[in-house]
């Protein structure tokens, strides 16, 4: 670099594809050097500052901007005459304008000195009497509202008018009409009450409806609690048909069609998602809309209109852009993805297009739709792929069982779907153990000694030469978790099983101890896979579990290079139709692979991710 600290490069972009751009972070790091780089579409040059990591440079924006701008304005006419080719023979001068902005950029990082603190005697307060700062009951608040008017309309040199910083929505609302500015406060908060009773009649009226109580006197007649003995005989459920204690029946009576589902299934195979997607309609449907206003139009200036929308070899602009992405993002947070990580994609989608040349026949909106649609199929399709079975096959063959760590929020999923896992994992042919760990629960021990129970009966060790597919490890309750596991694991290995399905309790990400407690059972025992368990119904609420969770995993591990989530299970995908958001704010976050997604009752309904059939659903009107 230049000076030891900061280079510039220009570069024609025909070389490897750049590191993929994850909401427009633009920077990439390697061992002590920090790359930044910003692309010009239009001409087709990449300009990448290097630092050193060490250094916090807060120029380095500017800087990279400012060179941007320069070197396009200064060779402008040899691009645009001599095409991406011209660049490759071209030489540059540029050394000087370099170091000139360098300096500039450096000087006006040291310009902006720390802002000094005010004294007492410089500040309003200091010439306050003590007598003013006494509140009176009642009267004063309303005259303080009025000060802070006035003390606005001072500095902005506007009437009174202006809005006060603290006033109510509705007051804002009323103010930025402007038709209605000269109402006072008081005929405003006057106006206010009555929308506010108005509404509320209404509502009233509505539920005094006669039906529901009606409704309830039927629901309420069958409980009669004269002490509690009258009806001991109705309450008691225990003779029905449902399985009770686990002594009472040691073979579990079920209908195995009803635990399984799908009859024509091949077992042992997990299956992709399914998502019938209306493309063909909708191709349709773009093709007759710009037709439709020539018609009514008539004549000549339709067509024409018509092609202007059309017609390409136009570089695209933040402008042309905007509102299709507005549009778009509105779309994708109602379709559940996080609102932060909706705006995050349609900024570098915006990056990657801007000054791109577009093709003859296609709209904007068709531009940006089929950006956006790369970039969400690449986000859902990780880097590093998580192949269970083949890893499961590795460990057996170092004489070891593989285990998986399931974590997550409360009432997720976990245990439900660690005994779908385990179902695949013995239609494959492999022994599980299953580690109870959540030792705090109540029924969280015997929920996963049921599912044994189950899973035993469907897979009988008779049908596997008579070895035992599943069993459970348990140590009952308030244990540490941490230690169950580690003999669990040991246990596996020396009654050769192959894997080990460790179960954890339900813990909200700002709990500090149980994020702590989690960490430890994770650095303690090095699972092989750490899996977190994501409800699909979520929404703003995943970036903030698996930001925090991966965080507390950091904060506490204490290996070199921590362990982190290494996959996702994303359940009850069966509930939300097409708002499948949650698994792109998932896997855009922590950059992992949704491993699987439960989407049923039945051991059968555990699924891989289809990434083309999710944003088929994610760009579904």
């Amino acid at each position: 670099g230049m000076g030891g600290m900061v280079g510039a490069a220009a570069t024609p972009v025909l070389t490897a594809p750049l590191p993929q751009e994850r909401g427009g972070n633009n920077s990439f790091t390697h061992e002590a050097l920090t790359l930044k780089y910003k692309l010009d579409n239009q001409f087709e040059l990449v300009f990448v500052v290097g630092f050193q990591k060490i250094l916090t440079l807060t120029y380095v924006d500017k800087l990279i901007d400012d060179v941007h701008k320069e070197f396009r304005d200064k060779y402008r006419n040899e691009f645009q005459q001599k095409g991406a080719l011209g660049l490759l023979n071209g030489t540059f001068d540029f050394k000087d304008d370099f170091m000139r902005l360098l300096r500039d950029a450096e000087e006006s990082s040291k310009v902006r000195a720390p802002t000094v603190m005010k004294t007492f005697e410089q500040s309003l307060k200091s010439q306050k009497t003590v007598k003013c700062m006494i509140e009176t009951r009642g009267e004063k608040p309303k005259e303080k509202v009025k000060n802070k008017k006035n003390k606005g309309s001072k500095k902005d040199g506007t009437e009174a008018v202006a809005v006060p910083s603290k006033a109510s929505a509705a007051d804002k609302q009323l103010s930025a009409a402007g038709d209605k500015e000269e109402l006072t406060k008081d005929e405003i908060l006057q106006k206010n009450r009555e929308e506010f009773f108005r509404r509320h009649m209404k509502a009233g009226e509505k539920s005094r409806s006669p039906k529901p109580d009606a409704q309830k006197e039927k629901g309420k007649k069958p409980r009669v609690w004269d002490l509690g003995n009258s009806n001991a005989k109705v309450l008691d459920y225990s003779n029905s048909a449902t399985n009770g204690s686990a002594e009472a029946c040691p073979v579990e009576e079920f209908d195995p069609d009803m635990a399984l589902g799908d009859k024509n299934r091949e077992p042992g195979r997990l299956y992709d998602l399914e998502y019938e997607s209306d493309d063909e309609a909708e191709e349709e449907k773009v093709v007759q809309n710009p037709s439709k206003p020539s018609v009514k139009k008539g004549g000549l200036g339709g067509m024409f209109g018509m092609l202007k929308g059309l017609v390409g070899s136009k570089s695209l602009t933040r402008d042309d852009m905007d509102p299709v992405l507005e549009k778009m993002k509105d779309h994708l947070i109602a379709k559940n993805v996080a609102a932060e990580i909706a705006v995050q994609l349609c900024e570098s989608v915006a990056k990657k297009l801007e000054g791109k040349v577009m093709g003859t026949f296609t709209t904007v909106t068709s531009t940006v739709k089929q950006a956006l649609q790369e970039a969400l199929v690449q986000i859902l399709q990780p880097q590093r792929r998580v192949d269970v079975l083949r890893d499961v096959m590795d460990a057996q063959r170092h004489r070891r069982p593989y285990v998986v760590t399931f974590c997550g929020v409360n009432g997720v999923g976990k245990s439900t779907n660690l005994a779908k896992i385990s179902f695949w994992l013995i239609e494959n042919g492999f022994s599980v153990l299953i580690a109870a760990c959540d030792t705090f629960r109540a029924g969280a021990v015997e929920q996963l000694r049921t599912h044994t129970r189950r899973l035993n009966a469907l897979h009988p060790p008779e049908s596997h030469g008579g070895r035992t597919m599943v069993q459970l490890y348990e140590k009952g309750y308030g244990k540490d978790a941490a230690g169950i596991a580690m003999e669990a694991i040991s246990y596996a290995r020396n009654q050769g099983f192959d894997v080990v399905l460790v179960d954890t309790a339900g813990r909200m990400q700002d709990n500090a101890p149980l994020m702590t407690a989690l960490a430890k059972l994770i650095a303690v025992n090095a699972p092989d896979l750490v899996l977190f368990v994501g409800e699909a119904l979520v929404g703003n609420e995943a970036v903030d579990q698996l930001v925090k969770f991966n965080k507390a995993l950091a904060d506490h591990s204490m290996a070199q290079t921590p362990r982190l989530i290494d996959g996702i299970v994303l359940t009850k995908f069966d509930t939300i139709d097409d708002k499948v958001g949650a698994a792109i704010s998932m896997t855009y976050i922590t950059s992992k692979p949704i491993v699987f997604v439960g989407t049923g009752q039945t051991y059968c309904d555990l699924r891989s991710l289809n990434a083309k059939a999710v944003v088929a659903a994610l760009m579904k009107a």
